[in-house]
């Protein structure tokens, strides 16, 4: 089923008072001479363990005199009895035998110690001062195709981007959780992404604000194919902002267990057991800072409220699922870079992309099923989407595809 994208009003808003829990942090630039402790990851990956008010945050003009909330002033993660009324405990535990819950490669050598944050190290990433913001390292910016005749793309609702999301908008919303499955599509070309995410969004649709997180495969960023713990974040449509994990200024970590862009096992595969990732970005409504839970028990860290304009107040959309970037998305020949698990929304646990478990918060502070949700899908005949909500306890919502094949040459 199809939507059309409507322009989101953007609101003036006073930023609230972040309320520190620590102390105030200082600037220095993020080098290895500057790490506690290195860790050699198995898979090849550098974790440097630097100290917390030392990392790569700090260098945002708007964050100098910035002081660390070290934890949520509140818990969200605890079931409402909303929440409970309409969850059915022995399925829940029923299902949880199936689902492998997902770590970090890095995590089998060594861990970092109290008062450091572990940061991946970056080699594309120059160690000055300031830290710019390569292309490498943002998004390309998502603009309404042009309509002309010799545009191809005029079924996508962003350039060389295509997307296979469950979509809910219509109230403030201050938070949004769900449970990834965890795959490995194939990515064909270096300059090309997948990723799978929990994504709120503000704003006009060529220059919204966004935060996101959840796993990708992103050579340009990361330098292999291996699927990795991300966020992300943007406040122009990743015009001149935006990028990944620590690339840039901005993301402050509070957790000393988990290194954004971290390599995540295991890996689901069709005949084995489901491995998944719960997300859950919400908003502190003491400090406006928005929070990135991650397994329901740890809170990695968080974005400061003074980086956005609307999402300082409330997000106005959400979105679960899939997204792939290429130059080649709604052309001929399309790109082969996977969605999901690479194969179409069958409606089959453990074989495509999938999420369950999907909850927004909105004014009451309840956690809740969104009271609306449509699935959509730019390419149907390359990424499709799959929402199963009638007479179901749990709904589901399956995504994915393989891009380039017979349907989508």
């Amino acid at each position: 089923m199809e939507i059309k994208w409507m322009p989101i009003l953007i609101m003036q808003i006073t930023l609230a008072h972040v309320i520190g829990c620590g102390v105030s942090s200082s600037k220095q630039n993020l080098s290895p001479n500057f790490a506690v402790k290195i860790i050699q990851s198995a898979d090849g990956d550098v974790i440097d363990c630097i100290d917390i008010y030392e990392q790569p945050a700090f260098n945002h003009p708007d964050l100098r005199n910035h002081k660390i909330q070290m934890t949520p002033t509140y818990d969200p993660t605890m079931l409402t009895k909303t929440e409970k009324e309409t969850s059915d405990a022995s399925k829940k535990q029923k299902e949880d035998l199936y689902i492998t819950p997902t770590a970090q490669l890095w995590q089998k050598s060594r861990s970092c110690p109290e008062g450091t944050v572990p940061i991946r190290r970056n080699s594309r990433k120059s160690e000055r001062k300031t830290i710019p913001v390569d292309n490498f390292a943002r998004k390309k910016p998502s603009v309404f195709p042009h309509q002309s005749k010799e545009n191809k793309n005029l079924n996508l609702l962003q350039t060389n981007h295509s997307l296979a999301v469950l979509h809910t908008e219509g109230y403030a919303y201050f938070g949004a959780k769900g449970d990834i499955q965890v795959w490995n599509p194939p990515v064909e070309r270096d300059d090309e992404y997948s990723t799978s995410q929990v994504a709120l969004k503000s704003g006009p649709h060529n220059q919204y604000e966004a935060m996101e997180a959840g796993w990708a495969v992103n050579p340009s960023v990361y330098g292999d194919r291996k699927t990795r713990l991300f966020t992300y974040w943007t406040t122009d449509g990743s015009v001149k902002t935006g990028c990944f994990d620590a690339t840039c200024p901005g993301f402050v970590q509070t957790s000393k267990d988990i290194a954004l862009g971290a390599a995540i096992y295991p890996i689901s595969n069709p005949t084995g057991l489901p491995s998944v990732i719960r997300i859950f970005i919400f908003k502190d409504p003491n400090t406006s800072n928005w929070w990135v839970n991650y397994g329901g028990t740890v809170n990695i860290g968080y974005w400061p409220g003074k980086l956005f304009k609307t999402l300082a107040y409330h997000a106005e959309t959400i979105q679960w699922g899939g997204e792939v970037y290429s130059t080649r998305v709604g052309t001929h020949p399309h790109t082969a870079t996977g969605m999901g698990s690479g194969r179409y929304a069958a409606g089959i646990f453990s074989y495509s992309g999938f999420v369950n478990r999907m909850r927004v918060v909105q004014n009451s502070g309840v956690i809740k099923f969104p009271d609306w949700a449509i699935d959509y899908s730019d390419e149907y005949d390359c990424y499709s989407a799959f929402y199963m909500w009638e007479y179901m306890i749990e709904p589901e919502f399956y995504y994915g595809g393989p891009g380039r094949n017979p349907r989508c040459p």
